[in-house]
């Protein structure tokens, strides 16, 4: 055990005790009020003008409380979504910067936009190498509940939303109460958990708490995988007419970046890689990376250093303070919400790029170069151990005869986000039923630093692999010169430098109309113009000078030139609904909407700038079912996209660079139905799950760069599954006065691809996990078990390099794979 494991775990230790010390010490806490008691548990506040039922509502909604959440026990942010219908996870990247998509929406983040307490901490979904979904909200316990709108009026509520997601924090009562919370895993976890809340006076309320984690991580790359933490706090006063809450959040955590990795040799893809890289456990991240320099030229033209340093991982950090005002005058509701984040990420990864190689082949395709830089008595090429000049012989025929290249990249991103939402919510009573109208106007400025160098390194196929080099030898052995340089096949083969600032500001407008008492008709609308403006600095290509090796041969270099690019684009959303309730128990609702996403304010850093906004007609039709625990909501779904803009990077293995932007623009559709239910049988077992049923294709796309696009057309959506979904049985009953919780999870994921012609598959996966939950009294303790039949599952491909053409194989042979069977431990004292 680290040091700092040590620390934690005695910290963790300390704080259960006190808690412990505490709760002997004061009188039982007073029970809720009638009224907190009375309070419907299927309030939602997400997608409406004011709380509603989540029965009531003519759209799809989920709200998972935090007691919901603690038996799901997800691992992220992402794990904690994917539990829903309609939204594909990826969760297999890390503990952040997962991978979400809506009903077939064929982008990584798939248009679901996170809010806190009903703002974003960003106001774009992504920022130079983050996201402000789960790569800046992270769950602890200061989390009260999390409600996900899938479709419906979320493009009237949120800026390029076609879902959101919005966190809510706990606020105080008039009851002190709070948490502790230890939890270890058996991946070398070790986090500790608390919150705290209460009066602070009167009508005036506080509530505090975070988390502190360590990780040694779900794959061995030689150092911890996770470290930090966050602590979230707020101030409420009520008003007798509303509320006004001050809020504050601070995160410093590093996270890993898992990269996909080779599981068949593609040379004979019956023939497994797990010898070398373990399945389960295995990872391309290195310790030998923790002491990077990439050399490059800067505008001047003199030389700098890049230091990277890859157990960093995602280095994020930032700050946010948020005030909430609610109040009711009259008749009219007022809303002003505003919120300030300012941040940095730094970040060093390592990102697979091609297929691993025969290490023989691989050599004799420097052989030509080697002897016209380093002179025609070079009479061989020969790996070594990097940066031992030759003493340290590495054989690939001992071990699996492959090598591999990889690329590091460092970057670094200064980021802020201010943004203000005011609305105002009137009811109207009119012949033909009453309304409910709110009228806002939201205002964001935001904008990042873009600074990124990319090196591409040589490796063998092992976890946690040593740096080669790629030496050129004379006839008696001689070291004459090398192809790499301490490891690395190109220096700086990919730069990136500038800045961009973004403006929006929208107008909004819903009317929930109650026709009668089982009638409801919803429209909304919004309007939105955005500026941007940014600059990037222009590269070429420059020879270092190092006459020793060929890896400084072709790196980037600035020129000193910077192009300034600005944009104005706007979009127009809106949205028609009817929900009719038979009762109180079945109702159904239809709805139509439509969605523009322009692109974001990073494009003004790219060349060429994209233009294209991205264009959605969303319809849906649900039917509800509530009976007492058990309920059960069926959605289907049909998304059409005209146009569809996306964009991406491309790994060229000629030139080892990742900066070339492909460009596709066409038309896409996804047509599907989504389950969400849970019934609860007699005695103690209850069933919930979810299930998605789709079918996402390419319809019509062309390349604005030359790339051929002809291939995807009507094709599956990369790496869109067309059935998903998961079960989980629960038994609840009381033993020995204690409450017991025993409950199991499966879930499913059908064939996807991961190219857009789709010849290289990725198959259908499986997995179980269990968990048990003992509580007694103000104490509780928890068992989780994740993926406990270690089912292979694999996920994303080689995204760098098969994206266009697939890995030359029917099956993928490279891609990131479920983590293996782990158990996490829970021990909790409530106050």
């Amino acid at each position: 055990m680290t040091i700092a494991s040590r620390l934690l775990t005695g910290a963790a230790a300390l704080a259960l005790s006190a808690a412990a010390t505490q709760a002997l010490a004061e009188d039982a806490a007073p029970a809720a009020t009638q009224a907190e008691a009375n309070q419907p548990s299927d309030i939602v506040v997400t997608g409406s003008a004011r709380a509603q039922r989540r029965f009531g509502v003519s759209y799809a909604v989920n709200a998972m409380s935090q007691e919901q959440i603690a038996k799901l026990a997800p691992r992220s942010m992402a794990e904690l979504i994917g539990a829903l219908p309609g939204i594909q996870v990826e969760a297999t990247g890390g503990e952040v910067q997962n991978i979400t998509r809506i009903r077939g929406i064929p982008t990584d983040r798939g248009y679901l936009y996170f809010q806190q307490d009903g703002l974003p901490l960003f106001h774009e979904l992504d920022g130079y190498f983050f996201n402000a979904g789960d790569g800046m909200n992270r769950l602890d316990l200061m989390t009260d509940r999390v409600e996900t709108v899938r479709g419906g009026p979320a493009p009237i509520y949120a800026s390029t939303a076609a879902g959101i997601a919005n966190v809510i924090t706990r606020t105080g009562s008039d009851h002190t109460q709070g948490q502790a919370q230890l939890t270890l895993g058996t991946s070398g976890l070790y986090r500790l958990d608390a919150y705290q809340s209460g009066p602070l006076g009167h009508d005036t309320y506080y509530a505090v708490g975070g988390f502190l984690r360590l990780n040694e991580g779900y794959r061995d790359a030689g150092y911890p995988s996770d470290k930090g933490g966050q602590i979230r706090a707020n101030i409420l006063h009520r008003f007798s007419n509303g509320s006004l809450k001050l809020s504050g959040e601070y995160v410093n955590d590093r996270n890993a970046f898992y990269l996909s990795i080779p599981t068949a040799d593609p040379r004979n893809t019956s023939v497994s890689l797990n010898p070398y890289i373990n399945y389960f456990t295995g990872t391309l991240n290195s310790s030998s990376l923790e002491s990077v320099n990439i050399r490059y030229r800067d505008g001047s033209g003199n030389i700098q250093t890049q230091h990277g340093d890859l157990s960093n991982g995602r280095h994020m950090v930032f700050g946010n303070v948020a005030l909430d005002y609610e109040g009711d005058f009259g008749p009219w509701h007022v809303s002003a919400k505003g919120g300030y984040t300012k941040g940095k990420n730094h970040f060093d990864a390592l990102y697979s790029t091609s297929n691993p190689v025969d290490a023989n082949t691989f050599a004799a395709g420097y052989l030509s170069a080697a002897r016209t830089a380093f002179g025609s008595n070079v009479a061989s090429l020969g790996y070594a151990i990097a940066g031992t000049n030759g003493q340290s012989v590495y054989n690939p025929a001992a071990s699996s005869g492959l090598v591999l290249s990889a690329q590091y990249r460092s970057i670094e991103a200064d980021f802020y986000s201010g943004q203000g939402d005011l609305s105002v919510t009137r009811k109207f009573d009119t012949p033909i039923g009453k309304h409910d109208i709110r009228v806002g106007l939201y205002g964001s400025r935001y904008g990042s630093t873009a600074f990124a160098v990319y090196q591409n390194y040589l490796m063998p196929v092992q976890s946690n692999p040593q740096m080669l080099d790629l030496l050129a030898y004379s006839a008696n052995g001689t070291v004459l010169g090398s192809v790499t340089d301490n490891g690395a096949i190109n220096d700086a083969v990919s730069m990136t430098g500038g800045a961009y600032n973004g403006r929006v500001f929208a107008a909004y407008g819903t009317d929930t109309w109650d026709i009668t008492d089982h009638l409801r008709i919803d429209l909304g609308l919004r309007r939105e113009w955005y500026e941007y403006d940014g600059w990037y600095r222009v590269t070429t290509s420059a020879n270092l000078g190092n006459a020793a090796t060929l890896a400084d041969d072709a790196t980037r270099a600035f020129t000193g030139q910077i192009v300034n690019q600005k944009l104005k684009p706007n979009a127009t959303n809106w949205t028609v609904g009817a929900n009719y309730d038979l009762n109180g128990h079945l109702g159904a609702y239809t709805r139509m909407s439509q969605l523009q996403v322009p692109p974001g304010a990073s494009v003004t850093i790219n060349s060429p700038i994209v233009t294209t906004t991205t264009s959605a007609k969303l319809y849906e039709v649900g039917l509800k079912a509530s009976f007492g625990r058990s309920y059960l909501y069926l959605t289907g779904f049909y998304t059409k996209f005209d146009p569809l803009s996306a964009a991406f990077t491309a790994f060229n293995p000629t030139t080892g660079r990742s900066d070339q932007q492909i460009n596709f623009v066409g038309k896409a559709r996804d047509i599907g139905v989504e389950a969400d239910g849970q019934i609860h049988i007699a005695g103690p077992l209850s069933i919930a799950g979810s299930l998605t049923v789709q079918d996402p294709k390419y319809l019509n796309f062309t390349s604005s760069v030359g790339a051929d696009a002809s291939g995807g057309n009507g094709k599956q959506m990369v790496r869109q599954p067309k059935v998903y979904g998961n079960i989980r049985p629960t038994v609840d009953f009381m033993a020995g006065g204690n409450k017991i919780s025993l409950y199991g999870r499966y879930d499913y994921v059908s064939r996807r691809y991961v190219d857009y012609s789709n010849t290289t598959a990725l198959p259908a996966y499986g997995y179980f996990g269990v968990g048990a939950l003992v509580e007694r009294d103000r104490w509780s303790f928890q068992v989780v078990g994740d993926n406990i039949t270690n089912a292979h599952g694999l996920t994303e491909g080689n995204t760098a390099g098969d994206v266009l053409t697939g890995q030359g194989s029917a099956t993928a042979i490279f891609g990131r794979p479920l983590f293996g069977r782990s158990f996490r431990f829970v021990l909790s004292r409530k106050w």
